[in-house]
């Protein structure tokens, strides 16, 4: 009867309570075989299928939740309810004025975000499809991957991904472990041994692997890769046996199976709850400064818009108050409507005049935007200098909605190994009790031809220190992860060749290890194999050693060591232990720690990686105490992690010390040259590293983040430890601010040699007390501010010994400063993805650490020195262009919407429409917005090749500054002006009006019939032709697709009009439009006038700039000047520093300019042209 409670207590707490009460675990039956009577009841649960969705949509909800998605958008929102107020009320528009454009944009829209979404069913159904090898009774059968279920006993051969989340049974090596590479998960390239559990291992058949009768209680579904707790339960006889279960036993999905024939494993999460989909991150949402001043720019034209539509309402109801002046009667107002309450009235022309005003909202500059961007991502996709041959790989855009953010990043923060480095370990030497050893090359497990034999420096060790020497090579030679592997091809290169003859090599999941065992190699004692828990090594008298493998207490972050415990032929059991110098010097109790510790230090400084090697000798207690403690733990269900790390603090203890090594991993080809160029454009540059201070601060210096002139400052551990850290913080805080006077580093050029260079190193631990809230009780004080003081007065921050986490904070930190600057972090690790995620713009490398950083960032590029182009050119370009497209979008509707606004004042605020409907419609769709997105797709102002070669021109358009408040109000005021002066010259123009002798009302000026849409189709015209005209001439980058659309859209116009007008069209009601634009156009005093308005609507514009570019010049007009004046011949970097001066000095060093023969790159702007001439006469 208690069995009965207990299972309904069960049920009751894992079905009716909730989710987080019965998330602790979870009981899968093997095979789906119940226990033996008696055991445990048995309760059999529901977990879901095996699909992976990673879909947003279905075939049913797509239209609603797309049109949801849409809808939120403000403009979106505002132009439907235009829509439907136009359908409700009487308003002097169509409805099909708002409509079509608003059903254009969802449209586009719907269709990119339907083929996205068709693009991941299809990737899902090509996963959830594929055939997998089941264990039914007894036999192999194949199902398909979305059939899988909880409990199903799986065989995966090798080079196969494993379909779920597994627990290894068995595998095709005795000694029941595989290996993986789990690339795709944690972007670790390298292989990861993983083993079976202890009972199963030796069921290596179909019916033997049916035959297991075994239940496993593990925890319920968590993202954590790297953590895993659970328990199998195995029935052979009477009583079951249990064994513990970690993330050892455990495949992932998504890893692959190498070097393994084949495993069966059992599937104990499937489909979403696997940790791969649980680690599925929604990333936020990442808005761009662009996009935030187009949102603020919208509400202003919202305001304007509100403001224009009262005061016509007010004006309106003025005018009609003389009883002379009542409602026009084209207006069709009826009795019934005439009797309503004024307040309703007043309400119902107000939302008409809001209908007639609409369009000064340009609902169609998103959907332009949006394509700009999409297409725009391309260009960066096809760009062959970012194409690396070495990988294989180009630049991948992951997200495109942040392009012209990479035009504004003031803060680069960049992770070191992998990204600044190759990740190529070399072995460099190893020092034993002082005496240093250095063999030849060996580079990552490839054997330079010419190693043949082995140097020593400094005196070698005498007889009594033999022994300890191969204590130490044996030391290396035991405790790691690596695997030896027979020589064959691999991805089409063939390891293990030396000197012609077949030879195994080694594989890892760090490459340290392999340039270690290598260099052991190379000094005599070789590791052979790890074969029946015994590994084998030979020695310098080419005598095989076996060691059995007891323990292996793997590497952790957090201890930043490994040891393992072997028993020799002879019984000796050893602990030999490796790590960082800080987590192995504390546990040393004798050595030659002085010696070893200098070496250490000197090699650190050199810019190598260094590891520590210590031993204990363990007597049969000492092991039997280790094995208990060990047991104890990994039985744990809960809190196994914590009770691991104490047994493994209480094991490696004692220790006596070996020696060290040091590892080089080498710069990146060109990282120094592009940490320069950031610096140039005035980008601050952070490196963020778990590596020890001495070794990231040697990469500083060789990758020139730190000069040899920086002043170095620090704020680390050590200093901590002499002085508090109160006092150290203003120490730094008065050092820095002495030389720059209070003011930050933001005021100087980074090229200045007027004030003393700082760079800062910090370690995470006293970055963790920094971060630290203020203690109400302490006078501390908030430490944030005073730290990011400093670092703003700093040219380079090095912050070393940092947790990921760590990283995404010091992101967040600068983020959120008061100046708000835009972020850029850039990684190749999955330790990266925490700050790629938090940045405002993440790239990710294709390094040696797999996939998991490019995979998690927004942008994609092979190698470090790519990201030069990305942000000098590609952003430099995509900045300028888009905050041409928006500023030009609000000034071609504000041309195009106030002269409606001017005509209320003629025409008694009767809300008469301009411009015909067909006019109103196709304006933003068709008449104006190619050439605006084709420009916005393919300028040029500068050359390529100068913005690579002169980096300080990126400072120009720096903290966005071509949407400030400013400029945005410039491009208004031209378009009221272009408005007014198109409104009320047509107006001049039809001011004396003659009758004819057939009754017409024709203009004495112009000969034109006189009327309401000859003068709204003449506005029209002028305003077109005027806005393209303005782009032309903002244009500098001419390409025969330019001709072809500038040109092309103002004769598609023409035509539109002439065919328009000049055909009944049978499907309309009335034919208003009829032989206006042919009337109009047989008129030569009209197109004289069009000719004039236009000029005069233009020549503003160009005189002020013509004017400022010869007097107040930015450096990018200056170079924009002299590309013209020498036609393009622009070529040396040195001549283009002269033109930071001044206008004289480029005119007089004209002739240190190359004249060679290079190709013109077919620019010229008219604005250019001018204040070159006005330049070239000044005085």
């Amino acid at each position: 009867m208690g069995m009965d409670f207990s299972t309904l207590r069960t049920l009751i707490s894992r079905y009716c309570v909730g989710e987080e009460n019965w998330v602790d675990s979870r009981t899968i039956y093997i095979g789906h075989k119940e226990p033996p009577p008696g055991t445990e009841a048995f309760i059999q649960q529901r977990y879901p299928d095996n699909r992976i969705v990673s879909s947003k949509y279905t075939f049913w909800n797509f239209i609603p939740k797309n049109m949801f998605e849409q809808f939120r958008r403000v403009a979106n929102f505002y132009f439907l309810i235009i829509f439907l107020v136009q359908l409700i009320i009487d308003t002097p528009t169509s409805p099909v004025t708002s409509g079509l454009p608003l059903f254009f944009v969802i449209t586009v829209t719907a269709i990119k975000q339907g083929y996205e979404d068709w693009l991941r069913h299809k990737a899902d159904n090509a996963v959830n499809q594929c055939p997998v090898h089941v264990v039914q009774h007894g036999k192999v059968v194949r199902k398909q991957s979305r059939k899988l279920r909880v409990g199903d006993v799986v065989m995966v051969k090798e080079d196969e991904t494993f379909p779920c989340d597994l627990i290894l049974l068995s595998s095709s090596r005795n000694d029941g472990t595989c290996f993986v590479t789990t690339a795709s998960l944690d972007g670790e390239s390298s292989h990861k041994t993983y083993y079976a559990v202890q009972d199963t291992k030796a069921y290596s058949t179909e019916k033997e692997v049916d035959s297991i009768h075994a239940t496993i209680e593990c925890e319920q579904p968590q993202p954590d890769l790297y953590k895993f707790v659970g328990r199998i339960n195995i029935y052979m006889g009477s009583e079951p046996i249990a064994r513990p279960l970690g993330s050892e036993n455990l495949l992932l999905r998504g890893a692959t199976l190498k070097n393994t024939e084949y495993i069966y494993a059992v599937a104990i999460y499937t489909g979403m709850e696997t940790k791969m989909a649980l680690n599925y991150q929604s990333k936020s949402q990442k808005r761009s400064a662009v996009e935030k001043s187009m949102n603020a720019y919208l509400v202003v034209y919202l305001c304007i818009l509100i403001g224009k539509a009262f005061v016509n309402t007010v004006l309106k109801y003025v005018w009609q108050a003389d009883p002379n002046r009542d409602e026009p009667w084209y207006n069709h107002r009826t009795e019934t409507e005439r009797q309503r309450h004024i307040v309703i009235r007043a309400f119902t022309d107000f939302l008409a005049f809001m209908v007639l005003f609409n369009y000064i909202i340009p609902v169609s500059m998103y959907v332009t935007v949006e394509m700009q961007k999409f297409l725009g991502s391309y260009f960066i996709m096809w760009d062959d200098e970012m194409f690396d041959e070495e990988l294989g790989e180009r630049a991948v855009v992951n997200t495109s909605d942040l392009n012209e953010e990479l035009g504004q990043v003031e803060y680069v923060f960049t992770d070191k190994t992998g990204t600044l480095t190759e990740n190529n370990m070399e072995f460099i030497e190893c020092c034993v009790d002082g005496h240093v050893y250095v063999p030849h090359a060996i580079c990552n497990g490839q054997v330079m031809p010419d190693a043949a034999g082995m140097d020593m420096i400094d005196t070698s060790p005498g007889p009594d220190a033999r022994a300890h020497e191969e204590l130490f090579f044996r030391a290396l030679c035991l405790c790691h992860t690596v695997q030896v592997k027979e020589e064959e091809t691999v991805d089409g290169i063939k390891h293990g060749i030396h000197q012609g003859k077949s030879t195994s090599f080694y594989i890892s999941s760090s490459p340290d290890e392999v340039a270690l065992v290598e260099g052991m190699k190379r000094l005599g004692f070789t590791y052979l194999r790890l074969k029946d828990s015994h590994m084998e090594i030979l020695n310098r008298e080419d005598e095989i050693e076996r060691f059995e493998l007891l323990e292996v207490l793997t590497f952790d972050s957090v201890r930043r060591r490994m040891s393992v415990i072997v028993q020799s032929n002879t019984g000796e059991r050893y602990l030999f232990c490796k790590g960082a110098d800080s987590s192995i010097f504390p546990r040393v109790v004798s050595g030659k720690v002085d010696q070893v510790r200098a070496r250490v230090e000197h090699n650190a400084v050199e810019g190598l990686r260094t590891l520590c090697v210590a031993y204990r000798r363990l007597t049969p207690e000492q092991y039997q105490e280790v094995c208990n403690l060990l047991s104890g733990a990994k039985l744990a269900l809960q809190d196994r992690d914590k009770r691991l790390a104490e047994a493994y603090d209480l094991i490696e203890k004692d220790l006596i010390l070996l020696g060290a090594t040091a590892v080089e991993d080498r710069l990146q080809e060109n990282a120094a040259d592009t940490i320069e160029s950031l610096h140039k454009a005035g980008m601050k540059v952070w490196v963020l590293t778990g590596d020890k201070m001495e070794t990231a601060a040697a990469t500083c210096y060789a990758s020139k983040l730190f000069r040899r002139n920086t002043q170095i400052l620090e704020l680390t551990t050590k200093r901590t430890e002499e002085q508090n850290l109160h006092d150290v913080l203003f120490d730094l805080s008065r050092t820095v601010l002495r030389q720059h006077g209070g003011m930050t580093r933001d005021t100087f050029s980074s090229l200045s040699g007027d004030c003393t260079d700082y760079g800062l190193i910090i370690d995470g631990a006293t970055l963790s007390a920094v971060m630290r809230p203020a203690q109400e009780d302490s006078n501390s004080g908030n430490y944030k501010e005073i730290f990011l003081e400093i670092c703003r007065n700093c040219s380079a921050v090095l912050c070393c010994r940092m947790a990921p986490l760590q990283k995404a904070q010091i992101v967040k930190l600068i983020k959120a400063s008061k100046e708000h600057p835009i972020t850029l972090a850039v990684g190749d690790g999955a330790n990266d993805v925490s700050m790629i995620l938090e940045a405002h713009v993440g790239i990710g490398i294709m390094g040696k650490e797999g996939r998991q950083a490019v995979r998690n960032s927004d942008y994609a590029v092979p190698k470090f020195k790519h990201l030069k182009k990305m942000l000098l050119v590609h952003g430099h370009y995509y900045y300028i262009r888009i905050s041409e497209l928006v500023q030009y979008f609000f000034y071609k509707n504000v041309c195009f919407i106030f002269p409606q606004f001017l005509y209320q004042f003629f025409c008694g605020f009767s809300q008469q429409p301009l411009y015909d409907t067909a006019y109103l419609t196709l304006y933003n769709i068709s008449f104006t917005s190619l050439p605006i997105l084709l420009y916005s797709l393919i300028e040029q102002h500068i050359n390529m090749d100068v913005l690579k070669k002169d980096p300080s021109l990126y400072r120009d358009i720096a903290k966005n500054a071509l949407l400030q408040w400013p400029i945005f109000i410039y491009w208004t005021v031209l378009g009221v002006y272009d408005a007014i002066v198109m409104f009320f010259g047509a107006y001049f123009l039809f001011d004396n009006t003659t009758f004819t002798s057939n009754g017409q009302l024709m203009t004495t000026n112009t000969q034109m019939m006189f009327g309401n849409w000859t003068f709204g189709t003449l506005v029209f015209t002028i305003l077109v032709f005027t806005v393209t005209f303005k782009l032309a001439l903002d244009t500098h980058y001419w390409t025969w697709i330019n001709h072809f659309v500038i040109w092309g859209s103002l004769i598609f116009f023409v035509v539109f009009s002439l065919l328009w007008g000049g055909i009944i069209w049978p499907f309309l009601n009335y034919q208003r439009m009829y032989y206006v634009f042919m009337q109009m156009l047989s008129s030569g005093p009209a197109w004289l006038s069009i000719i004039l308005l236009i000029t005069a609507s233009l020549l503003p514009d160009v005189v002020k700039k013509v004017i400022w570019r010869a007097l107040w010049p930015t450096t990018t007009e200056r170079i924009q000047n002299a590309e013209k004046l020498y036609k393009g011949h622009l070529s040396e970097f040195t001549p283009l520093a002269a033109l930071h001066a001044s206008s004289r000095s480029t005119r007089q060093r004209r002739g240190s300019i190359d004249q060679r023969n290079v190709p013109n790159p077919r620019r010229t702007n008219w604005c250019c042209l001018c204040a070159n001439i006005l330049s070239r006469n000044a005085p």
